[in-house]
């Protein structure tokens, strides 16, 4: 961790640190070079109590760091104001790292009063700084002369980033603007721990509670793990589900009682909604409010235009052009969809209307029936160290790395560390995995950094990153499969990072997605499955003829699953849309906003958007859309692997130099267009999910 001064540390802690606290801080793995493999957090020794004296202290070495630049006498140039912008703040970027993916991945009561104490100093100190007159006026000297200072492109764009954030952080504002926003940032740096700590309590509160006569339909592989979390709960003779994904979607999937998916159903879509112990209707709201109240402070007509400026995308109007090519193909398809499944539960309940809960059972029922095709079937040849490798050996195969285990430090007994090579055999990188769910882990899977890959001194600091997941046991289905390989894209992205400025780290929202998704496409390719998919017992490669189910079901369920990704989208936008303040029924408003897309009956009294963590407590706000768009990128991006062969090392290079490894160093489109050779077409999605006309 030698990415700031210690001498200034130590400093700083000799002149702040009374006695009584030396102890303390000298205890503080935050405040002492890290002495572990490749630089990973000592989780062995970091402590809840260590994040808000590391949080204090290195906002306060910031402070002094943002200070030298504008106590600078000298004229403002690229080195002295904008390389020392650049470089500031790396401890609290470090803590920061640690902090958030622990209070994702496993959190508890000690980690949550801290976020509470820490979001509303942070938030305040970022504003301190990016409303800063004396330092903006700096950055602005240089931007203004960023033609004639003979700065490379890289550098240039730099420049205009930099300038372009503190733009959009209210820089130009008059002072009573600024103060305004400062208050709406602290409440917004709050609003999102309150969430997010409901809905994980909502979701950790709910157990069905099953007798021996409640199995009907359940695999033997989910009753064990029903069983299991029985026990675990110390209930004898029972089997218990949870919200959890995998405990959650077997059940509904497999389960006959018809009342109890229901009820199961019920409770995960009306978790945190009215009468709930942990409500955020009243959140919802000032979510809106606030960010609507923000964009307007900042010239925008609402929050999805003040987001989208800043993406690919450009504009909503971008957004919802988009949408509207996607899912005008797919709706009526998904209805043809629903019709089928619809004919199946007529003969099991002549005359009930198709709920919600009967999808999952349906879907499953007719994909048997038409493709002969079951994830019980499937699951033998997806034993989670088999797709792992899998994994592995795709990145191997396309980009010559390699994966060897590596004894680190953890912050889980379930997590496991691996080095990753370069295939010239350097350190690439740390790659962390830690695959199923337990209390104090949300829900879903995401891929994040302990460390940011950056340049020291004009070497490489290689990156730390870490995949999490909530996975089935053992054996994965194939959704857990396309998961896990969607993750790995983005575990891809950041350990070939190699990016000189740390503000050209960051990539639009609606670009991310695009090495995630991508990856997604060779978890059904015959040719790569092919490869490592053996069966857990007797080491027996998948059947040809599975495969070929596999390969024709491709297309089962995709318009549908199309369309709930855009009923997400049209919320999030419809939310972030708003030019008024919003004080309305939630669940009424989301009803509205998503009719467009409806498919299956809308449930009465039930709302998403309360447990909405994505876009009210994740970074996904006003760019959920994002994941329709980068869909697109990537069923275009993978057009060309499949025309050149899904294993083209030159494709697989061209990917890695023009995608992977940029960052922010140019616009995303122009990465794209680099990588592709033209601009990206929704032609190839549409096919992919056979919907062409």
């Amino acid at each position: 961790m030698k990415r700031y001064s210690l001498f200034l540390i130590s400093l700083i802690l000799l002149m702040t640190t009374g006695c009584n606290q030396r102890k303390e801080v000298a205890e503080n793995p935050f405040f002492e070079e890290w002495e572990t493999p490749y630089g990973v957090p000592p989780f062995d020794r970091i402590r809840p109590e260590h994040f808000l004296p590391a949080f204090q202290r290195a906002m306060s070495i910031q402070e002094a760091e943002i200070d030298a630049i504008k106590s600078n006498g000298d004229q403002p140039s690229f080195e002295n104001v904008i390389l020392a912008y650049d470089r500031s703040g790396l401890m609290l970027e470090q803590v920061g790292l640690v902090f958030n993916m622990l209070c994702s991945a496993d959190v508890n009561d000690q980690l949550l009063a801290a976020k509470e104490q820490a979001m509303p100093l942070l938030a305040a100190h970022r504003d301190n700084i990016l409303l800063d007159e004396v330092l903006f006026d700096k950055i602005k000297a240089v931007y203004d002369r960023r033609g004639s200072l003979g700065l490379d492109a890289v550098q240039t764009r730099l420049v205009e980033k930099i300038y372009g954030k503190f733009v959009r952080a209210g820089a130009l504002l008059d002072p009573q603007q600024k103060e305004r926003l400062r208050q709406i940032n602290g409440e917004l740096a709050l609003l999102p721990v309150k969430f997010g700590n409901n809905v994980l309590r909502a979701t950790n509160d709910f157990v069905l509670k099953l007798t021996d006569k409640q199995l009907d339909g359940l695999p033997a592989s989910v009753q064990g793990m029903a069983r299991e979390k029985a026990a675990e709960l110390g209930l004898n003779d029972a089997w218990v589900v949870t919200l959890d994904a995998p405990s959650r979607i077997p059940f509904l999937t497999y389960s006959t009682q018809r009342d109890l998916r229901e009820q199961l159903y019920k409770a995960y879509i009306d978790r945190c909604n009215e009468g709930s112990e942990y409500d955020n209707r009243s959140l919802v709201n000032d979510f809106a409010r606030l960010r609507n109240e923000k964009a307007r402070l900042l010239g925008y007509p609402s929050y999805a235009a003040y987001v989208t400026a800043d993406e690919m995308a450009g504009t909503p109007a971008a957004v919802y052009e988009l949408l509207n090519e996607v899912w005008t193909p797919a709706l009526d398809r998904a209805k043809e969809e629903m019709a089928e499944m619809n004919t199946m539960l007529q003969r099991d309940v002549p005359g009930a209307t198709f709920e919600p809960w009967d999808w999952w059972y349906y879907a499953e029922k007719v994909r048997k029936d038409k493709y002969a095709l079951d994830d019980a079937t499937l699951r033998p040849y997806f034993s989670l160290e088999n797709v792992r490798e899998g994994a592995f050996s795709l990145a191997n195969r396309l980009y010559g790395i390699t994966f060897r285990p590596l004894v680190a430090p953890v912050y889980h007994k379930d997590c496991s560390v691996y080095e990753v090579l370069d295939v010239d055999g350097t350190h690439l990188g740390v790659l962390y995995f830690d695959y199923f769910p337990r209390d104090g882990k949300s829900q879903g899977a995401w891929c994040g950094n302990y460390v940011e890959q950056t340049y020291e001194d004009g070497k490489r600091v290689a990156p730390v990153v870490s995949i999490v997941c909530n996975f089935t046991p053992s054996l994965l289905t194939l959704d857990e499969v396309q998961t896990l390989f969607h993750e790995f894209g983005h575990g891809l992205h950041a350990l070939f990072a190699d990016v000189k400025y740390r503000s050209l780290g960051r990539v639009e929202g609606d670009f991310v997605e695009l090495p995630s998704q991508i990856m997604e496409n060779w978890a059904t390719e015959k040719e790569f499955l092919d490869l490592w998919a053996v069966n857990y017992k007797t080491g027996e490669p998948i059947p040809a003829d599975l495969i070929a189910k596999i390969v024709a079901a491709e297309n089962y369920q995709a318009a549908y699953f199309n369309v709930r990704q855009l009923l997400y989208g049209l919320n999030d936008m419809a939310w972030h849309s708003i030019d008024k303040p919003f004080e309305g029924d939630v669940e009424l408003f989301e009803r509205t906003a998503m009719a467009p897309a409806q498919v299956l009956p809308v449930v009465e009294g039930a709302a998403m958007s309360p447990a909405f963590s994505h876009i009210f407590a994740g970074g996904y706000a006003a760019g959920y859309y994002g994941y329709k768009w980068a869909e697109v990128l990537a069923a275009d991006a993978f057009s060309l692997f499949k025309e050149k062969g899904i294993f083209n090392p030159e494709v697989a290079e061209a990917f890695r130099r023009e995608i992977l490894s940029k960052g922010g160093h140019e616009h995303p489109m122009t990465l794209y267009v680099n990588f592709r050779g033209h601009k990206p077409e929704t032609k190839a999605l549409i096919e992919k999910m056979g919907l062409e006309k």
